[in-house]
């Protein structure tokens, strides 16, 4: 495969992410009061239908992986363009309550089906253990989504509402998402999870790190790191600017360090696609998952001075996992039915997703920045899930040197 076609493909995942993202995971920060305030409900139930498309997505996820396994990320991600236009459609006809969570859970199908898991098992599909840095480059350009979607969002609200909003993002998926996904490269044959002279011939071309034995307790310490870091990644999305107040600062100033996350996760990123390419990525996960703890800890002593410096480690540290949960699975187990085993892996981050934005609002209820010493003993356990599996496995934490390129 030419650099130029990965290029391109890249390019074209990372242009869709970016759209997919902003229309969904992205899109309740700024519509969910306007929806409330339009159909006759609580902002919390808006909120609550977004949690129901997440639950939604990690039923879907397991499923969706096997179909690409099977046929490859270009149908499969067609599809999900389509769907997530149908439920925007009709999100933007709501009437009610009912309507509203319907068409939440239908959004929900998509974002099972159309987002970073999905992205990742195509380009698995397509490059196999050459994928790592595809992989960084897709979360390079998505990594905007928050910088585009939020800003564009309200914009939109403001010009024609928010249901024009929701049109506005179904029309985009149909006339540039639709697109982008159809010039994807198609898979060259057909992988079912079963299929054990596959699984031989991709272990000829590359060892995955973890033995046959090993693999079920890895399975669950990686689940259990992709839920922790989920957990902790989604309350944070949702309550830093409010935690920041916590911690002291005016709301101006809790609003311009929030905005660092995004920036810090894109040069994160920018990190690990140079330096640390070069080591194993169970070593930058554990870097990574250290992060948000100390930068937790220096707040928390510091105060609303170090505002700035939490968030920008906090971001930093979540862009490398969000590679991390793409690559890690890729090395530790190779790149034989990748799609169902990521959609399996993240079943139970998406209802740590799902559930993160209410409990962390009740621990700042209950404690106030010290809710923080909660999220901060989550990356601490994660980080310790990390080293179990690294130690238990006595894995090299280094890898040859890496031969694909974007």
């Amino acid at each position: 495969m030419s650099f130029r076609s990965r290029a391109a493909t890249v390019a074209s995942l990372g242009t869709t992410q970016t759209l997919a993202w902003a229309s969904s995971y992205y899109l309740p920060a700024m519509l969910a009061g306007p929806i409330a305030r339009d159909v006759g409900v609580s902002v919390s139930t808006i909120f609550a239908a977004f949690s129901l498309a997440l639950i939604v997505s990690a039923i879907i996820g397991p499923l969706a992986g096997r179909a690409i396994d099977q046929y490859g990320g270009r149908p499969v991600l067609i599809a999900t363009n389509v769907i997530f236009a149908a439920g925007l459609g009709g999100l933007a006809w709501a009437e009610g309550p009912t309507s509203v969570f319907a068409c939440w859970a239908l959004i929900g199908v998509g974002m099972g089906a159309g987002l970073y898991e999905a992205a990742f098992a195509t380009l698995v599909r397509l490059y196999g253990h050459e994928s790592r840095a595809s992989i960084t480059g897709i979360t390079l350009i998505a990594g905007f989504a928050s910088t585009v979607g939020w800003p564009l969002s309200a914009w939109l609200e403001t010009q024609v509402g928010w249901r024009g909003a929701c049109m506005a993002w179904a029309t985009l998926h149909l006339v540039v998402g639709v697109p982008l996904n159809f010039l994807l490269p198609r898979a060259t044959r057909a992988v079912s999870y079963g299929d054990k002279s596959q699984r031989v011939r991709d272990a000829d071309q590359a060892t995955p790190s973890v033995p046959g034995p090993h693999r079920d307790r890895a399975f669950a310490l990686l689940a259990t790191v992709f839920a922790i870091t989920w957990f902790i990644s989604t309350a944070m999305a949702a309550h830093l600017p409010r935690l920041l107040q916590e911690a002291g600062a005016t709301l101006t100033a809790a609003v311009a360090a929030s905005a660092l996350v995004g920036p810090a996760q894109v040069a994160a990123r920018l990190l690990e696609f140079g330096l640390l390419r070069r080591v194993h990525p169970v070593l930058s996960a554990q870097l990574a998952a250290l992060a948000h703890p100390l930068g937790a800890g220096v707040l928390a002593i510091a105060g609303a001075p170090f505002a700035a410096a939490f968030t920008v480690l906090h971001g930093a540290g979540n862009g490398i996992l969000t590679i991390a949960k793409g690559t890690l699975p890729l090395v530790l187990f190779g790149p034989h039915a990748y799609g169902a085993r990521q959609g399996l892996l993240m079943v139970p981050a998406r209802i740590a997703q799902a559930f993160a934005p209410f409990l962390f609002g009740l621990f700042i209820d209950h404690w106030g920045l010290g809710a923080l010493w909660v999220s901060a003993a989550l990356g601490v356990a994660a980080f310790a899930a990390l080293l179990w599996l690294s130690d238990g496995l006595a894995l090299q934490l280094r890898v040859p040197r890496v031969k694909d390129r974007v």
